[in-house]
Order: structure tokens, then C-alpha cells, then sequence
């Protein structure tokens, strides 16, 4: 699904990425995890074709980037992002942002398709927003925002689903509700990347972890290998210990 080889990635004579691979295969669900500034958005940019590295290979989807149309890889992408939904209109209503997803649009300038319109509509009713349909997205809580925005990345049916940090900003009752409509959509064919800071967040629908440093990955593998407390306080310099519960890593500060 996604093979990072040897990537490096230097901009304005800073190395970003350091000798980067990183490797995720079908039936697998990854978190990346880190600090803020460790590389992780950067990451991201190159599976989705924005950005390219210095060094190194990417292919995502058995497609490898510069021999292929980034464009129609991209179609078979869900991605959700703080920065994507920057980029929305919050005077459009809440079932038209979700319908962009099915051509991944900003924002629709003709007749939206009745069919799509309906696919939207079952969209929301999937994550337990259908009363929201028509209210603008500005005026939508910021957990009602992210939900909407994960409705809009499930849109096309990716066979990956990158989420960049989708609970940031929540409080824990939103945090909770959003999780869990991601776990509701395990039961799809799809590979997801899911990328946060909190360990808190990984919830049992997530088989692998892979930890980020400084630009290194500094282990990579099964949740329960890698969230060690020898490798956690490589990645996050505090010492700590780890307890599972309900197949959830939760964590004690030292």
C-alpha cells in the first residue's frame, strides 16, 4: 500500500527526513507517531504527491511517484487535514462540503448530481450528523467539523485513509465521539494512516505504530513491540510507563 525507501528530504539546507523507510502493507492500519517538528507532516506530503524527496523512492498504491499521474493516485486517497479544511468555504452547507469529496473539490461551481447528493446525506447519517445537513459548516462545533470532515475523506471509498491529526483541538468528549466513528469504518476495505502526538488516540482498529524523531523513524512494527517505554522516551525524552486496557495504550509519567 505505502513503500518509502531511503527517503531524504533537504529544504533550504535543512534535512528534514534522514534516510527515511517506511513500509505499510494491506490489512494493516498504522499510527505515526511523534513530537510536533519531528517530520511527520512532511511525511505525509509525499504520500499524497506533494511534496518529493531529495533522495529515495515512494510508491503508494503501486503507483511510484515520477513515473506516474500523481493526480489519479490521489483519487484513491482519503485525506484529512487542519490545512484542507482551512481551505473550505464555512458559508457552504454542511452535505455540499461533503460532497466534494466525491471529485475532490474545494468547493462546487455547477449542479451537484442528485446521487451524490444522496451519497453525501447517507454520509452524515453514518456519523450521526443527518440533522446538520444543511446548516453552513461555519456555524458547526469544531467536533461536528472534524466528523463532517472525515464524512468528506470517506466520500469515494479510498483504499487509503490519511488522517493528519484529527483530534487536535478537541476536548475529551468530541475526542471520544470522533475515535469512535473512525473505528466504525474498520469494517472497510481501506489501509488507514493515522498521525498524532497523543498515544491516548490509538485506539484497537490501529495494528501498527511507527515512532518518528528528528526526522528518523526510530521503530516501526506492531503496536504493542513499538510502544515500549524505552522506545517512547527515545521519541518523547520523558519517562514514562505504559498500561493497555481495552486494547489501548494509556500512559503513567514518571
Amino acid at each position: 500500500m505505502i513503500h518509502m525507501t531511503d527517503i531524504h528530504f533537504i529544504r533550504e539546507q535543512r534535512h528534514i527526513l534522514h534516510d527515511v523507510s517506511f513500509h505499510a502493507n494491506k490489512g494493516e492500519n498504522w499510527v505515526l507517531l511523534g513530537k510536533n517538528g519531528s517530520g511527520k507532516t512532511t511525511l505525509l506530503e509525499m504520500m499524497t504527491g506533494y511534496q518529493f524527496p531529495s533522495r529515495g523512492k515512494v510508491e503508494v498504491l503501486g503507483n511510484r511517484y515520477g513515473q506516474c499521474d500523481v493526480r489519479e493516485v490521489r483519487k484513491k486517497i482519503g485525506y484529512n487535514s487542519q490545512s484542507l479544511f482551512e481551505k473550505l468555504n464555512l458559508a457552504d452547507t454542511v452535505w455540499e462540503v461533503v460532497a466534494t469529496g466525491e471529485y475532490a473539490y474545494l468547493r462546487f461551481y455547477q449542479e451537484i448530481p442528485e446521487d451524490v447528493k444522496r451519497k453525501a446525506y447517507g454520509m452524515l447519517d453514518k456519523i450521526g450528523l443527518p440533522h446538520v445537513a444543511g446548516q453552513p459548516l461555519g456555524t458547526l462545533s469544531q467536533g461536528e467539523r472534524k466528523k463532517v470532515m472525515l464524512a468528506r475523506s470517506m466520500m469515494l471509498q479510498p483504499q487509503l485513509l490519511i488522517l493528519d491529526e484529527p483530534c487536535s483541538g478537541l476536548d475529551l468528549y468530541e475526542r471520544e465521539k470522533l475515535l469512535t466513528s473512525i473505528q466504525d469504518f474498520s469494517d472497510q476495505e481501506m489501509t488507514i494512516l493515522y498521525v498524532t502526538h497523543h498515544i491516548e488516540e490509538i485506539i484497537p482498529i490501529f495494528t501498527h505504530v511507527a515512532l518518528i524523531e528528528q526526522g528518523r523513524i526510530i521503530a516501526a512494527g506492531p503496536k504493542e513491540e513499538v510502544l515500549t517505554p524505552e522506545h517512547l522516551y527515545s521519541a518523547f525524552q520523558v519517562p514514562l510507563e505504559v498500561e493497555w486496557f481495552c486494547n489501548r495504550p494509556w500512559i503513567k509519567v514518571l
